[in-house]
């Protein structure tokens, strides 16, 4: 079990790296230039309310940082799932386990 664990680990690994070493000069743009652009070509004199604090230094990174914090998002979620669905399965069991037994009448 542990080493199937491993495999997929890796797996997922390999996943998330693939396409930025396949790929090395490629564009991987977002919604976010997609609005950018299409804001300046309605209104070409729009200046923007605020600025990022960091920008990533390309649009790979970016996408990869997205891609982190999406699977944070999944595995946080995930874990609250199986937690939740494990204590009632527990809290089950010992109710069932500490039932009252029945008084026997005299």
């Amino acid at each position: 079990m542990r080493a199937r664990n491993i495999i997929l680990l890796g797996l997922v690994i390999l996943l998330a790296v693939a396409p930025l070493w396949l790929k090395k000069n490629s564009e991987f743009g977002g919604a976010d230039d997609r609005a950018e652009q299409a804001i300046t070509q309605v209104h070409p004199g729009y200046k923007p309310w605020f600025s990022s604090l960091w920008e990533p230094p390309s649009g790979e990174v970016e996408t990869f940082l997205f891609a982190v914090q999406a699977a944070v998002g999944a595995g946080f979620i995930g874990y609250y799932l199986g937690y939740s669905k494990a204590r009632k399965k527990v809290l089950e069991e010992m109710e069932k386990t500490a039932a009252p037994t029945e008084i026997s009448k005299s």
